[in-house]
C-alpha cells in the first residue's frame, strides 16, 4: 500500500503562507506536485489547466475525470489545497462562456484565484472581457488577478490597475505583482503602497539576473525557463516584499527546468521554499514596518 504524504507543514511565525507555482515544476502532473509540495512544507499549490500560449505545456483536468478524482484525493489526505489556476488570456476573441468548465473544475478544487494575461491591445474591449470574466467567475467563487507582464498589452502595474477601474472594479478583481515582471517593467515600489489592498490576493515571488532582455524573446524565455532562486540574481526583493502587505500568500514560481532537473524536483521546491522565506525574513528584519505598504 502506498505511503501518503505528510500533511502541509504549518508556516513559520511571521511568515505568510506559501504556494507552490506549478511553472516552478511544469512537467510535473498535477497529484505529483501536491506530493512534493507537501513534503517540502507549502501550504498551497497552484495547478496550470491552461496553456499560457498555443501548444504550450498544461494539465487540462476538466477534460480527464480520473486525474481529477486523483488530484482531489491527494488535497484530502494532505491538507495542501490549491491556490490559484492558469492561465486565462484576454485576447480580441475573448469569450468568458467557453471558460465554464475550467471554472466548474476550479471549484471543485476549492481554488480561490484565477491568473490572467491580457493581450487585447484595444483597451476598452480588453475592460469588457475582463468584467465579463470577473462576473462569470464569481458564480465559482474565483477571483480572477491581472498580472502585468511587458511583453503584454497590460506591461505594468499602472496599466493593470487602469484596466480594473475601466472594468468597473468588479468586486472579484485582484491585480497580481509577480517580481520579475516588476523588476522587468517600468514599475516602482513606491506604487505597490498606492493599490487598494482588497485588489491584492497573492503576489509570485523569484529573482533573475540583473540584466535585463532587450527582446521580447528574452524576456520570455528568462520567465520561463531560467528564474533564479531569491537572494541569487539582482532584483531588489527586500523593497518590494516590504511594501506587500505582510500576510499576502506568495506563490513560489522558479522555473529553471536545467537546475530542477539536476538538483530533484523535490529538492528544487524545497531549496526554492527555503529561500523564498528567507527573503521574506530579511525584508522583515531590514524594518519593513517603516516602509510603504499597501493600503
Amino acid at each position: 500500500m502506498p505511503m501518503r504524504p505528510a500533511l502541509a507543514a504549518a508556516r513559520p511565525a511571521a511568515l505568510p503562507a506559501f504556494s507552490l507555482a506549478h511553472l516552478t515544476l511544469l512537467s510535473t502532473a498535477p497529484a505529483a506536485l501536491i506530493d512534493i509540495a507537501t513534503a517540502a512544507g507549502y501550504q498551497h499549490v497552484g495547478l496550470r489547466l491552461l496553456p499560457s500560449a498555443p501548444g504550450g505545456m498544461a494539465w487540462p483536468l476538466m477534460d480527464d475525470p480520473v486525474a481529477l478524482r486523483e488530484v482531489q484525493a491527494r488535497l484530502r489526505d494532505s491538507g495542501v489545497t490549491v491556490f490559484d489556476l492558469e492561465i486565462v488570456r484576454l485576447s480580441a476573441d475573448f469569450n468568458a462562456s467557453a471558460y465554464l468548465r475550467f471554472f466548474e473544475t476550479g471549484a471543485a478544487l476549492g481554488a480561490q484565484a484565477v491568473l490572467v494575461g491580457a493581450d487585447d491591445t484595444d483597451a476598452a474591449r480588453c475592460a469588457a472581457s475582463y468584467a465579463a470574466l470577473c462576473e462569470a467567475a464569481a458564480r465559482f467563487g474565483l477571483r480572477p488577478n491581472i498580472e502585468f507582464m511587458p511583453w503584454t498589452a497590460v506591461r505594468n502595474i499602472r496599466d493593470a490597475a487602469r484596466l480594473i477601474r475601466d472594468a468597473g472594479t468588479p468586486a472579484n478583481s485582484g491585480l497580481l505583482i509577480d517580481a520579475l515582471h516588476f523588476a522587468r517593467s517600468d514599475s516602482h515600489v513606491a506604487e505597490v503602497a498606492e493599490v487598494p489592498r482588497g485588489w491584492l490576493h497573492y503576489a509570485q515571488v523569484c529573482d533573475a539576473p540583473a540584466a535585463i532582455p532587450t527582446t521580447v524573446d528574452g524576456l520570455i524565455h528568462t520567465a520561463r525557463e531560467e528564474r533564479q532562486l531569491p537572494g541569487e540574481g539582482g532584483i531588489a526583493l527586500t523593497p518590494l516584499l516590504a511594501a506587500l502587505p505582510a500576510d499576502l500568500p506568495l506563490s513560489v514560481e522558479i522555473p529553471h527546468p536545467a537546475r530542477a532537473a539536476a538538483m530533484g524536483e523535490a529538492e528544487w521546491a524545497r531549496e526554492a521554499l527555503r529561500t523564498s522565506q528567507r527573503a521574506v525574513q530579511v525584508a522583515r528584519d531590514a524594518g519593513a514596518a517603516g516602509l510603504p505598504r499597501s493600503r
